[in-house]
Protein backbone atom coordinates (compact mmCIF):
# COMPACT_ATOMS: atom_id res chain seq x y z
CA UNK A 1 0.00 0.00 0.00
CA UNK A 2 1.23 3.33 -0.82
CA UNK A 3 0.45 7.15 0.13
CA UNK A 4 0.21 9.77 -2.37
CA UNK A 5 1.31 13.09 -1.88
CA UNK A 6 0.92 16.17 -3.36
CA UNK A 7 2.06 19.37 -2.85
CA UNK A 8 -0.02 22.47 -4.14
CA UNK A 9 1.16 26.16 -4.54
CA UNK A 10 -0.84 28.83 -3.23
CA UNK A 11 -0.49 32.41 -4.10
CA UNK A 12 -1.33 35.41 -1.77
CA UNK A 13 -1.21 39.09 -1.90
CA UNK A 14 -1.55 40.33 1.70
CA UNK A 15 -2.86 44.01 2.49
CA UNK A 16 0.55 45.36 3.61
CA UNK A 17 4.11 45.15 3.33
CA UNK A 18 7.12 47.13 4.61
CA UNK A 19 10.08 47.06 6.83
CA UNK A 20 11.99 48.16 10.02
CA UNK A 21 14.47 46.66 12.58
CA UNK A 22 13.41 43.50 14.39
CA UNK A 23 11.51 42.94 17.41
CA UNK A 24 13.26 41.69 20.67
CA UNK A 25 11.30 38.71 20.58
CA UNK A 26 11.97 38.17 16.75
CA UNK A 27 16.31 38.85 17.27
CA UNK A 28 16.34 36.15 20.35
CA UNK A 29 14.29 33.11 18.19
CA UNK A 30 16.74 33.63 15.47
CA UNK A 31 19.16 33.66 17.28
CA UNK A 32 18.53 30.01 18.65
CA UNK A 33 17.56 29.23 15.18
CA UNK A 34 20.52 29.74 13.82
CA UNK A 35 22.78 27.92 17.09
CA UNK A 36 20.17 25.05 17.70
CA UNK A 37 18.21 21.88 16.20
CA UNK A 38 15.19 22.53 14.28
CA UNK A 39 13.63 20.18 16.43
CA UNK A 40 14.50 22.18 19.17
CA UNK A 41 12.91 25.61 17.94
CA UNK A 42 10.10 24.52 15.23
CA UNK A 43 6.85 23.61 16.99
CA UNK A 44 4.20 21.22 15.44
CA UNK A 45 0.83 20.68 16.18
CA UNK A 46 -1.98 19.13 14.41
CA UNK A 47 -5.26 21.51 14.27
CA UNK A 48 -8.62 21.15 14.61
CA UNK A 49 -10.62 20.75 11.32
CA UNK A 50 -14.25 21.50 11.21
CA UNK A 51 -16.39 18.98 9.80
CA UNK A 52 -17.19 19.24 5.80
CA UNK A 53 -14.36 20.96 4.93
CA UNK A 54 -12.91 20.58 1.42
CA UNK A 55 -9.68 20.59 0.08
CA UNK A 56 -10.01 23.58 -1.86
CA UNK A 57 -11.74 25.48 0.82
CA UNK A 58 -8.55 24.76 3.35
CA UNK A 59 -6.85 25.91 0.80
CA UNK A 60 -8.50 29.39 0.49
CA UNK A 61 -8.94 29.53 4.11
CA UNK A 62 -4.66 29.41 4.55
CA UNK A 63 -4.29 31.92 2.19
CA UNK A 64 -6.57 34.29 3.67
CA UNK A 65 -4.72 33.15 7.09
CA UNK A 66 -1.61 34.24 5.89
CA UNK A 67 -2.66 37.20 3.86
CA UNK A 68 -4.50 38.10 7.62
CA UNK A 69 -1.22 38.23 9.91
CA UNK A 70 1.72 40.52 8.47
CA UNK A 71 3.92 37.55 10.89
CA UNK A 72 3.35 35.19 8.69
CA UNK A 73 4.27 37.00 5.30
CA UNK A 74 7.92 38.30 7.25
CA UNK A 75 11.18 37.39 5.81
CA UNK A 76 14.13 37.82 7.25
CA UNK A 77 17.05 39.36 4.76
CA UNK A 78 20.55 38.27 5.47
CA UNK A 79 22.38 41.24 7.29
CA UNK A 80 25.87 42.63 6.07
CA UNK A 81 27.68 41.32 8.94
CA UNK A 82 30.29 38.37 8.39
CA UNK A 83 28.04 36.02 9.96
CA UNK A 84 24.84 37.26 7.85
CA UNK A 85 22.50 37.87 11.42
CA UNK A 86 19.84 39.90 10.11
CA UNK A 87 19.03 43.57 11.12
CA UNK A 88 15.82 43.89 10.12
CA UNK A 89 12.37 42.10 9.10
CA UNK A 90 10.69 42.50 5.65
CA UNK A 91 6.88 41.74 4.88
CA UNK A 92 5.63 40.71 1.71
CA UNK A 93 2.48 41.86 0.29
CA UNK A 94 2.67 39.32 -2.20
CA UNK A 95 4.05 35.89 -2.53
CA UNK A 96 3.40 31.92 -2.62
CA UNK A 97 3.60 29.44 -0.57
CA UNK A 98 3.10 25.57 -0.64
CA UNK A 99 0.25 23.04 1.01
CA UNK A 100 1.62 19.60 1.10
CA UNK A 101 -1.65 17.04 0.68
CA UNK A 102 -1.68 13.37 1.61
CA UNK A 103 -3.71 10.97 0.93
CA UNK A 104 -3.32 7.75 3.14
CA UNK A 105 -3.45 4.70 1.48
CA UNK A 106 -5.79 3.35 -0.19
CA UNK A 107 -7.55 6.83 -0.65
CA UNK A 108 -7.08 9.47 -3.29
CA UNK A 109 -7.47 13.78 -3.13
CA UNK A 110 -8.65 15.48 -5.55
CA UNK A 111 -9.22 19.24 -6.44
CA UNK A 112 -5.47 19.91 -6.30
CA UNK A 113 -5.38 22.39 -9.10
CA UNK A 114 -1.73 24.10 -9.17
CA UNK A 115 0.20 20.54 -8.20
CA UNK A 116 4.19 21.34 -8.09
CA UNK A 117 5.15 17.92 -7.75
CA UNK A 118 3.50 14.39 -6.63
CA UNK A 119 5.31 11.77 -5.33
CA UNK A 120 4.65 8.02 -3.47
CA UNK A 121 5.34 8.07 0.02
CA UNK A 122 6.07 4.02 1.23
CA UNK A 123 5.64 1.97 4.38
CA UNK A 124 2.47 3.25 5.56
CA UNK A 125 -0.23 1.04 5.66
CA UNK A 126 -2.88 2.60 7.48
CA UNK A 127 -3.01 0.13 10.51
CA UNK A 128 -2.03 2.86 12.73
CA UNK A 129 -4.97 5.19 12.14
CA UNK A 130 -5.24 8.36 10.93
CA UNK A 131 -3.90 10.11 14.02
CA UNK A 132 -0.73 8.11 13.84
CA UNK A 133 0.11 9.07 10.73
CA UNK A 134 -0.83 13.17 11.62
CA UNK A 135 1.80 12.16 14.50
CA UNK A 136 4.51 10.78 12.31
CA UNK A 137 3.83 13.38 9.78
CA UNK A 138 4.60 15.99 12.25
CA UNK A 139 7.69 14.49 13.86
CA UNK A 140 9.30 14.56 10.71
CA UNK A 141 8.59 18.02 9.42
CA UNK A 142 9.42 19.58 12.66
CA UNK A 143 13.45 18.19 11.71
CA UNK A 144 13.09 20.23 8.45
CA UNK A 145 14.79 23.72 9.09
CA UNK A 146 12.79 26.69 7.91
CA UNK A 147 14.45 29.33 5.41
CA UNK A 148 14.35 32.73 6.91
CA UNK A 149 14.99 34.48 3.87
CA UNK A 150 11.49 32.77 2.61
CA UNK A 151 8.19 32.33 3.76
CA UNK A 152 5.54 32.03 5.26
CA UNK A 153 6.49 31.25 9.02
CA UNK A 154 4.48 28.30 8.59
CA UNK A 155 4.17 24.73 6.91
CA UNK A 156 1.20 23.39 6.45
CA UNK A 157 0.20 19.77 5.57
CA UNK A 158 -3.34 18.72 5.21
CA UNK A 159 -4.64 14.65 5.16
CA UNK A 160 -7.38 14.19 3.05
CA UNK A 161 -9.63 11.36 1.84
CA UNK A 162 -11.06 11.81 -1.33
CA UNK A 163 -11.74 15.78 -1.30
CA UNK A 164 -12.39 16.11 2.33
CA UNK A 165 -9.99 17.24 4.77
CA UNK A 166 -9.30 14.72 7.66
CA UNK A 167 -6.05 16.79 9.32
CA UNK A 168 -4.05 19.75 9.52
CA UNK A 169 -1.07 19.60 10.46
CA UNK A 170 1.53 22.71 11.20
CA UNK A 171 4.67 23.82 11.73
CA UNK A 172 5.34 26.83 13.09
CA UNK A 173 8.42 28.96 12.78
CA UNK A 174 9.23 30.27 16.09
CA UNK A 175 10.14 33.35 14.45
CA UNK A 176 6.98 34.12 13.20
CA UNK A 177 4.91 33.12 16.22
CA UNK A 178 4.89 31.88 19.14
CA UNK A 179 2.63 29.62 21.65
CA UNK A 180 -0.02 31.73 22.49
CA UNK A 181 0.32 33.57 18.46
CA UNK A 182 -0.40 29.97 17.55
CA UNK A 183 -3.70 29.35 19.66
CA UNK A 184 -5.17 32.50 17.90
CA UNK A 185 -4.33 31.59 14.18
CA UNK A 186 -5.99 28.28 15.31
CA UNK A 187 -8.66 30.27 16.08
CA UNK A 188 -8.48 32.09 12.44
CA UNK A 189 -8.41 28.78 10.97
CA UNK A 190 -11.33 27.53 12.37
CA UNK A 191 -13.28 30.34 11.57
CA UNK A 192 -11.65 30.92 7.93
CA UNK A 193 -12.47 27.12 7.17
CA UNK A 194 -16.29 27.50 8.03
CA UNK A 195 -16.66 30.00 6.05
CA UNK A 196 -17.01 33.27 8.63
CA UNK A 197 -15.89 36.76 7.80
CA UNK A 198 -13.32 37.68 10.46
CA UNK A 199 -13.04 41.20 11.56
CA UNK A 200 -9.68 43.29 11.00
CA UNK A 201 -7.01 42.73 12.73
CA UNK A 202 -6.41 45.40 15.50
CA UNK A 203 -3.61 43.81 17.45
CA UNK A 204 0.37 45.34 17.35
CA UNK A 205 2.26 43.74 14.04
CA UNK A 206 5.66 43.27 14.68
CA UNK A 207 7.02 46.07 13.22
CA UNK A 208 4.77 48.41 15.53
CA UNK A 209 6.34 46.03 18.19
CA UNK A 210 9.28 47.10 16.86
CA UNK A 211 8.73 50.66 17.03
CA UNK A 212 7.46 51.07 20.22
CA UNK A 213 10.59 48.71 21.74
CA UNK A 214 12.84 51.34 19.53
CA UNK A 215 11.12 54.40 21.50
CA UNK A 216 12.73 56.05 24.58
CA UNK A 217 10.40 54.30 26.76
CA UNK A 218 11.24 51.41 25.23
CA UNK A 219 14.84 51.67 25.96
CA UNK A 220 14.02 52.33 29.71
CA UNK A 221 12.58 49.03 29.60
CA UNK A 222 14.92 47.12 28.38
CA UNK A 223 17.46 48.50 30.21
CA UNK A 224 15.54 47.93 33.59
CA UNK A 225 15.14 44.35 32.58
CA UNK A 226 19.08 44.17 32.12
CA UNK A 227 19.39 45.36 35.20
CA UNK A 228 17.39 42.85 36.93
CA UNK A 229 18.97 39.96 35.04
CA UNK A 230 22.58 41.70 36.11
CA UNK A 231 21.28 41.43 39.89
CA UNK A 232 20.18 37.92 39.49
CA UNK A 233 23.06 36.33 37.96
CA UNK A 234 25.75 38.24 39.64
CA UNK A 235 24.28 37.07 42.87
CA UNK A 236 22.14 33.96 42.44
CA UNK A 237 23.69 30.41 42.24
CA UNK A 238 24.98 30.12 38.63
CA UNK A 239 23.49 25.75 38.62
CA UNK A 240 20.69 24.87 40.74
CA UNK A 241 21.36 21.02 39.99
CA UNK A 242 24.85 20.29 41.12
CA UNK A 243 25.50 16.57 41.64
CA UNK A 244 27.76 13.84 41.26
CA UNK A 245 25.63 11.63 38.60
CA UNK A 246 25.94 15.02 35.97
CA UNK A 247 28.98 14.01 34.21
CA UNK A 248 28.59 16.86 30.64
CA UNK A 249 25.76 18.52 29.10
CA UNK A 250 22.27 17.40 28.69
CA UNK A 251 21.63 14.33 26.57
CA UNK A 252 18.00 12.51 25.68
CA UNK A 253 15.59 13.24 28.15
CA UNK A 254 12.93 11.37 29.40
CA UNK A 255 9.12 12.91 28.99
CA UNK A 256 5.96 12.02 30.52
CA UNK A 257 3.03 13.94 30.52
CA UNK A 258 0.44 13.70 33.69
CA UNK A 259 -3.34 14.26 33.13
CA UNK A 260 -5.79 14.51 36.50
CA UNK A 261 -8.95 15.83 36.71
CA UNK A 262 -8.65 15.49 40.94
CA UNK A 263 -5.36 17.44 40.83
CA UNK A 264 -7.20 19.99 39.06
CA UNK A 265 -9.82 20.34 41.62
CA UNK A 266 -7.17 20.44 44.20
CA UNK A 267 -5.58 23.75 42.31
CA UNK A 268 -8.12 25.19 41.91
CA UNK A 269 -9.21 24.38 45.91
CA UNK A 270 -5.61 25.91 46.68
CA UNK A 271 -6.03 29.07 44.45
CA UNK A 272 -8.89 30.18 46.22
CA UNK A 273 -7.68 29.08 49.49
CA UNK A 274 -4.23 31.25 48.88
CA UNK A 275 -5.75 34.06 46.37
CA UNK A 276 -2.69 33.20 43.86
CA UNK A 277 -3.32 32.04 40.09
CA UNK A 278 -3.19 28.65 39.81
CA UNK A 279 0.06 28.93 37.43
CA UNK A 280 1.62 30.73 40.83
CA UNK A 281 0.73 27.63 42.65
CA UNK A 282 1.98 25.95 40.03
CA UNK A 283 5.28 27.35 40.02
CA UNK A 284 5.53 27.48 43.31
CA UNK A 285 5.06 23.59 43.53
CA UNK A 286 7.21 22.71 41.00
CA UNK A 287 10.28 25.04 42.65
CA UNK A 288 9.45 22.99 45.92
CA UNK A 289 10.29 20.22 44.10
CA UNK A 290 12.99 21.29 42.34
CA UNK A 291 14.47 22.88 45.28
CA UNK A 292 13.97 19.21 47.50
CA UNK A 293 15.67 17.32 44.65
CA UNK A 294 18.66 19.81 44.35
CA UNK A 295 18.68 20.06 48.03
CA UNK A 296 19.54 23.69 48.04
CA UNK A 297 16.96 26.23 48.74
CA UNK A 298 17.61 29.45 46.19
CA UNK A 299 16.33 28.17 42.82
CA UNK A 300 16.56 30.01 39.69
CA UNK A 301 14.56 29.29 36.40
CA UNK A 302 13.54 30.76 33.59
CA UNK A 303 9.98 31.11 32.43
CA UNK A 304 8.83 31.40 29.10
CA UNK A 305 6.13 33.13 27.46
CA UNK A 306 6.44 35.50 29.92
CA UNK A 307 6.02 38.49 27.74
CA UNK A 308 1.85 37.80 27.38
CA UNK A 309 1.09 38.54 30.73
CA UNK A 310 0.35 41.98 29.30
CA UNK A 311 -2.42 42.82 28.30
CA UNK A 312 -1.43 44.82 25.14
CA UNK A 313 0.25 41.90 23.39
CA UNK A 314 -2.01 39.27 24.46
CA UNK A 315 -2.99 39.16 20.81
CA UNK A 316 -0.31 39.67 19.09
CA UNK A 317 0.45 37.56 16.28
CA UNK A 318 3.99 37.14 16.31
CA UNK A 319 6.57 36.09 18.46
CA UNK A 320 7.19 37.68 22.25
CA UNK A 321 9.73 34.24 23.10
CA UNK A 322 11.77 35.80 25.76
CA UNK A 323 12.86 34.37 29.14
CA UNK A 324 11.83 35.77 32.14
CA UNK A 325 14.56 35.20 34.66
CA UNK A 326 12.98 34.08 38.69
CA UNK A 327 15.34 34.07 41.52
CA UNK A 328 13.34 32.12 44.33
CA UNK A 329 14.03 31.52 47.50
CA UNK A 330 12.47 27.89 48.86
CA UNK A 331 13.43 28.24 52.54
CA UNK A 332 10.13 28.95 53.93
CA UNK A 333 7.90 27.12 56.59
CA UNK A 334 5.25 25.78 54.02
CA UNK A 335 3.95 26.11 50.55
CA UNK A 336 1.95 28.59 51.72
CA UNK A 337 4.90 31.39 52.14
CA UNK A 338 6.33 30.07 49.38
CA UNK A 339 3.52 30.54 46.91
CA UNK A 340 3.62 34.27 48.32
CA UNK A 341 6.80 34.63 47.16
CA UNK A 342 6.40 33.10 43.73
CA UNK A 343 3.76 35.38 43.39
CA UNK A 344 6.40 38.46 43.88
CA UNK A 345 9.67 36.62 41.77
CA UNK A 346 7.00 36.01 39.04
CA UNK A 347 5.73 39.39 38.74
CA UNK A 348 9.69 41.09 38.87
CA UNK A 349 10.70 38.75 36.14
CA UNK A 350 7.40 39.01 33.49
CA UNK A 351 7.97 42.85 34.26
CA UNK A 352 11.90 42.25 33.18
CA UNK A 353 11.65 40.34 30.63
CA UNK A 354 11.71 42.62 27.23
CA UNK A 355 15.19 42.10 26.79
CA UNK A 356 17.56 42.62 24.31
CA UNK A 357 18.87 38.94 23.54
CA UNK A 358 22.63 39.71 22.04
CA UNK A 359 23.33 42.34 25.11
CA UNK A 360 22.26 39.30 27.74
CA UNK A 361 24.05 37.08 25.82
CA UNK A 362 26.82 39.48 26.51
CA UNK A 363 26.26 39.77 30.32
CA UNK A 364 25.83 36.07 30.53
CA UNK A 365 29.50 35.97 29.20
CA UNK A 366 30.82 39.37 31.33
CA UNK A 367 29.26 37.39 34.41
CA UNK A 368 30.60 34.26 33.90
CA UNK A 369 34.18 35.59 33.18
CA UNK A 370 34.05 37.60 36.48
CA UNK A 371 32.47 34.78 38.13
CA UNK A 372 34.44 31.80 36.91
CA UNK A 373 30.67 29.94 36.16
CA UNK A 374 28.33 30.46 33.35
CA UNK A 375 24.44 30.28 34.08
CA UNK A 376 23.58 26.83 32.50
CA UNK A 377 19.72 27.49 32.18
CA UNK A 378 19.20 24.29 34.07
CA UNK A 379 15.00 24.70 35.28
CA UNK A 380 12.66 25.91 32.77
CA UNK A 381 8.82 26.48 33.77
CA UNK A 382 6.89 26.98 30.56
CA UNK A 383 2.94 27.65 30.83
CA UNK A 384 1.00 27.14 27.86
CA UNK A 385 -2.06 26.74 29.05
CA UNK A 386 -3.78 29.67 27.92
CA UNK A 387 -2.01 28.59 24.71
CA UNK A 388 -4.37 25.24 24.16
CA UNK A 389 -7.94 25.98 23.00
CA UNK A 390 -9.59 24.01 24.70
CA UNK A 391 -11.36 22.34 21.86
CA UNK A 392 -7.58 20.54 21.07
CA UNK A 393 -7.41 18.91 24.83
CA UNK A 394 -11.07 18.03 24.68
CA UNK A 395 -10.44 15.83 21.52
CA UNK A 396 -8.42 13.46 23.29
CA UNK A 397 -9.11 10.18 24.49
CA UNK A 398 -10.19 10.81 27.86
CA UNK A 399 -7.43 9.76 30.44
CA UNK A 400 -7.69 5.90 31.54
CA UNK A 401 -6.70 6.36 35.34
CA UNK A 402 -6.43 9.53 37.66
CA UNK A 403 -3.65 10.46 37.92
CA UNK A 404 -2.90 9.21 34.30
CA UNK A 405 1.10 9.48 33.28
CA UNK A 406 2.24 8.64 29.33
CA UNK A 407 5.52 8.60 28.66
CA UNK A 408 6.21 9.97 25.48
CA UNK A 409 9.72 9.17 23.11
CA UNK A 410 12.70 10.71 24.68
CA UNK A 411 13.88 13.77 22.95
CA UNK A 412 16.78 16.53 23.05
CA UNK A 413 16.22 19.20 25.25
CA UNK A 414 18.93 21.73 26.28
CA UNK A 415 17.73 21.76 29.85
CA UNK A 416 17.92 19.62 33.71
CA UNK A 417 14.02 19.84 34.10
CA UNK A 418 11.16 21.41 32.40
CA UNK A 419 7.63 21.82 33.18
CA UNK A 420 5.85 22.33 30.31
CA UNK A 421 2.21 23.57 31.77
CA UNK A 422 -0.92 22.53 29.32
CA UNK A 423 -4.21 22.86 31.07
CA UNK A 424 -5.36 23.88 34.09
CA UNK A 425 -8.97 23.73 33.89
CA UNK A 426 -11.50 20.73 34.26
CA UNK A 427 -8.12 18.41 33.87
CA UNK A 428 -4.75 19.34 35.10
CA UNK A 429 -1.90 18.25 32.56
CA UNK A 430 1.64 18.82 31.90
CA UNK A 431 4.34 17.20 30.54
CA UNK A 432 7.65 17.07 32.42
CA UNK A 433 10.86 16.46 30.50
CA UNK A 434 14.13 15.11 32.98
CA UNK A 435 17.88 14.62 32.29
CA UNK A 436 18.31 11.40 33.42
CA UNK A 437 21.64 12.84 34.89
CA UNK A 438 19.09 14.48 37.15
CA UNK A 439 15.93 12.61 37.65
CA UNK A 440 16.41 9.07 35.79
CA UNK A 441 12.86 7.04 34.76
CA UNK A 442 11.60 6.24 37.55
CA UNK A 443 12.43 9.28 39.81
CA UNK A 444 10.92 11.26 36.80
CA UNK A 445 7.90 9.57 37.29
CA UNK A 446 7.95 10.36 41.02
CA UNK A 447 8.37 13.78 40.43
CA UNK A 448 5.26 14.04 37.88
CA UNK A 449 3.39 11.95 40.77
CA UNK A 450 4.43 14.47 43.33
CA UNK A 451 2.75 17.48 42.11
CA UNK A 452 -0.61 15.93 42.08
CA UNK A 453 0.43 14.97 45.78
CA UNK A 454 1.67 17.93 46.85
CA UNK A 455 -1.60 19.82 45.34
CA UNK A 456 -3.69 17.48 47.32
CA UNK A 457 -2.52 18.90 50.76
CA UNK A 458 -2.20 22.03 49.93
CA UNK A 459 -6.05 22.05 49.21
CA UNK A 460 -6.54 21.05 52.55
CA UNK A 461 -4.33 23.91 54.50
CA UNK A 462 -0.73 24.91 54.45
CA UNK A 463 1.58 22.43 53.86
CA UNK A 464 4.73 22.22 55.75
CA UNK A 465 8.05 21.92 53.38
CA UNK A 466 9.52 19.89 55.66
CA UNK A 467 7.06 17.33 55.25
CA UNK A 468 7.88 16.90 51.41
CA UNK A 469 9.68 13.85 51.17
CA UNK A 470 7.62 11.83 53.23
CA UNK A 471 4.61 13.43 50.85
CA UNK A 472 6.79 12.81 47.57
CA UNK A 473 9.25 10.24 48.30
CA UNK A 474 12.02 12.68 46.33
CA UNK A 475 15.70 11.81 47.28
CA UNK A 476 18.11 15.10 47.39
CA UNK A 477 21.30 15.04 45.34
CA UNK A 478 24.11 13.26 45.45
CA UNK A 479 27.78 14.41 46.17
CA UNK A 480 30.65 12.52 46.49
CA UNK A 481 34.01 13.07 46.76
CA UNK A 482 35.54 16.24 47.30
CA UNK A 483 32.45 19.09 47.04
CA UNK A 484 32.64 22.81 48.17
CA UNK A 485 30.14 25.27 48.49
CA UNK A 486 31.69 28.49 47.25
CA UNK A 487 29.80 32.08 46.16
CA UNK A 488 26.84 30.05 46.90
CA UNK A 489 27.12 27.52 44.14
CA UNK A 490 28.43 23.90 45.11
CA UNK A 491 31.39 22.94 43.17
CA UNK A 492 33.07 19.79 42.51
CA UNK A 493 36.79 20.16 43.48
CA UNK A 494 37.52 16.96 40.85
CA UNK A 495 35.54 18.70 38.35
CA UNK A 496 37.79 21.45 38.49
CA UNK A 497 40.79 20.11 38.03
CA UNK A 498 39.90 17.77 35.50
CA UNK A 499 38.23 21.54 33.65
CA UNK A 500 41.28 23.33 34.23
CA UNK A 501 43.90 20.34 32.98
CA UNK A 502 41.93 19.91 29.87
CA UNK A 503 41.98 23.26 28.92
CA UNK A 504 45.48 24.16 29.19
CA UNK A 505 46.90 21.10 28.57
CA UNK A 506 49.54 21.53 31.09
CA UNK A 507 50.56 19.71 34.04
CA UNK A 508 48.61 21.28 36.80
CA UNK A 509 47.40 21.87 40.64
CA UNK A 510 43.50 22.94 42.07
CA UNK A 511 42.99 23.78 45.58
CA UNK A 512 40.17 25.21 47.88
CA UNK A 513 42.74 27.22 50.44
CA UNK A 514 42.19 30.08 52.82
CA UNK A 515 38.79 30.89 50.98
CA UNK A 516 39.31 31.07 47.32
CA UNK A 517 40.11 27.77 44.49
CA UNK A 518 43.70 28.22 43.40
CA UNK A 519 45.11 26.74 40.28
CA UNK A 520 48.98 25.90 39.94
CA UNK A 521 49.77 25.81 36.61
CA UNK A 522 53.30 24.35 35.53
CA UNK A 523 54.34 25.42 31.77
CA UNK A 524 57.55 26.40 29.68
CA UNK A 525 55.69 28.36 27.38
CA UNK A 526 56.39 32.48 28.52
CA UNK A 527 53.53 33.66 26.56
CA UNK A 528 51.05 31.91 29.77
CA UNK A 529 49.49 34.88 32.11
CA UNK A 530 46.69 34.45 34.51
CA UNK A 531 44.39 36.20 32.14
CA UNK A 532 45.32 34.22 29.06
CA UNK A 533 44.65 31.30 31.56
CA UNK A 534 41.51 32.24 32.76
CA UNK A 535 40.19 32.93 29.32
CA UNK A 536 40.83 29.62 28.12
CA UNK A 537 39.58 28.12 30.80
CA UNK A 538 35.84 30.01 30.22
CA UNK A 539 35.99 29.10 27.07
CA UNK A 540 35.92 24.92 28.33
CA UNK A 541 33.38 25.98 30.70
CA UNK A 542 30.15 25.08 28.83
CA UNK A 543 28.98 21.97 29.94
CA UNK A 544 30.35 21.30 33.08
CA UNK A 545 27.87 22.32 35.26
CA UNK A 546 29.25 21.01 38.49
CA UNK A 547 32.98 22.86 38.10
CA UNK A 548 33.95 26.97 37.90
CA UNK A 549 37.49 28.72 37.10
CA UNK A 550 39.31 29.35 39.91
CA UNK A 551 39.37 32.44 41.44
CA UNK A 552 43.03 32.95 41.35
CA UNK A 553 46.46 31.80 38.89
CA UNK A 554 50.09 31.20 39.76
CA UNK A 555 52.24 30.34 36.82
CA UNK A 556 55.24 28.17 37.77
CA UNK A 557 58.03 28.02 35.15
CA UNK A 558 58.81 24.32 34.42
CA UNK A 559 61.56 23.33 31.67
CA UNK A 560 60.02 19.96 31.03
CA UNK A 561 55.84 20.25 32.45
CA UNK A 562 55.86 16.58 31.30
CA UNK A 563 57.81 15.58 34.12
CA UNK A 564 55.69 15.72 37.87
CA UNK A 565 56.20 18.70 39.08
CA UNK A 566 57.66 19.81 42.77
CA UNK A 567 55.69 22.64 43.18
CA UNK A 568 57.76 23.96 45.66
CA UNK A 569 61.01 24.02 43.64
CA UNK A 570 59.34 25.91 40.74
CA UNK A 571 59.79 29.74 40.70
CA UNK A 572 56.45 31.74 40.48
CA UNK A 573 56.54 33.70 37.31
CA UNK A 574 53.36 35.25 37.40
CA UNK A 575 49.95 35.39 39.22
CA UNK A 576 46.51 36.87 39.64
CA UNK A 577 42.79 36.41 39.28
CA UNK A 578 42.94 36.34 35.36
CA UNK A 579 39.58 38.80 35.48
CA UNK A 580 39.93 41.68 33.19
CA UNK A 581 39.09 44.39 34.59
CA UNK A 582 37.21 46.16 31.49
CA UNK A 583 34.86 43.24 31.97
CA UNK A 584 34.53 44.41 35.93
CA UNK A 585 34.14 48.12 34.85
CA UNK A 586 31.31 47.64 32.73
CA UNK A 587 29.26 45.78 35.05
CA UNK A 588 30.43 47.99 38.24
CA UNK A 589 27.23 49.95 37.92
CA UNK A 590 25.13 47.28 39.40
CA UNK A 591 26.76 48.80 42.74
Amino acid sequence: MTESIRRIIVRYSGASSGFGPLTLGQDNMIRCIRRDRPEQINKESVWPVPDGVTVPAALDALRRLVERHDSLRTVFPAGPGPDGFPERQLVCGEGEFTVTVRAPAGRSVEGSEGVAAFEAFEGFDGSGGIDALADEVGRADVAVPFDLTAGPRLRFTLLAEADRVLRLIVVVCHAGADGAATTLLIQDWLALAAGQELPPVTARTPLEVAAVEQSDQGRRKAAAALRHWRKVLSAAPQAVFADSRITGPPDGVAAVVLRSRTAAADLAATSRRTGASPSVVLLAVFAALVARRADRTDVVMSALSANRQRAVMADHIGTLAQDALLALDTDADDLDELIGRAKVASLAGYWHSTIPAGEVWALIEDIAHLRGSRFPRQVVVNDLSLTIPEAMSEARPAPTSDPELTWLPDQPVAVRVMLNILRISGSLEFALVACPQVLDREETGRFALAVPAVLEAAARGPVPLAELPALTGLGGAVRAGAWQRIEGSWVDLDAVRALVADALGAATRVEFADGRLVARIATADPELTPSLAHRTVIGALPGRDTAMAPQHYVVHAAADPALPPHWGELAVVAEGTGRCPEVAGRLAPLG
